[in-house]
């Protein structure tokens, strides 16, 4: 009999839970200093601006958006495009001082990009 892979047995899965868990101990977002909290599907990527104090979603972006022309949203030019845009409607809200959190992914690839294209569109970690 096979066993069953799922989200609580998949060890990728937990070691990526405890790192979230220990970054978001360290880090909270303000209306002042809002958190950028990113998620990474395997075809697509979403940024939102969250004010943790009163538990409110003040912007958000992804790959999904019709403003985003990217031929490839998977990959990390796609990523940079949703930071970019992200960085775009944050500014138009007079928000440019975030708190950076990457949900216990690894600072690199497609969540560094993202990184990269908000801090191009103005935003500061």
């Amino acid at each position: 009999m096979a066993t069953k892979v799922g989200r609580k047995t998949n060890p990728k899965v937990q070691v990526r839970a405890k790192r979230k868990k220990r970054i978001r101990a360290k880090i909270e977002g303000t209306s002042a200093q809002p958190r950028l909290s990113v998620f990474r599907s395997n075809a697509n990527m979403y940024a939102q601006l969250i004010d943790d104090l009163k538990g409110v979603t003040l912007v958000s972006a992804s790959t999904l958006d019709e403003g985003l022309n990217v031929k490839s949203p998977s990959s990390a030019e796609g990523a940079k495009a949703v930071g970019n845009l992200l960085a775009k409607k944050a500014l138009a809200k007079k928000i440019n001082a975030i708190v950076f959190d990457r949900s216990g992914y690894l600072y690199h690839g497609r969540i560094k990009a993202l990184a990269d294209g908000a801090r191009e569109g103005g935003l500061k970690f």
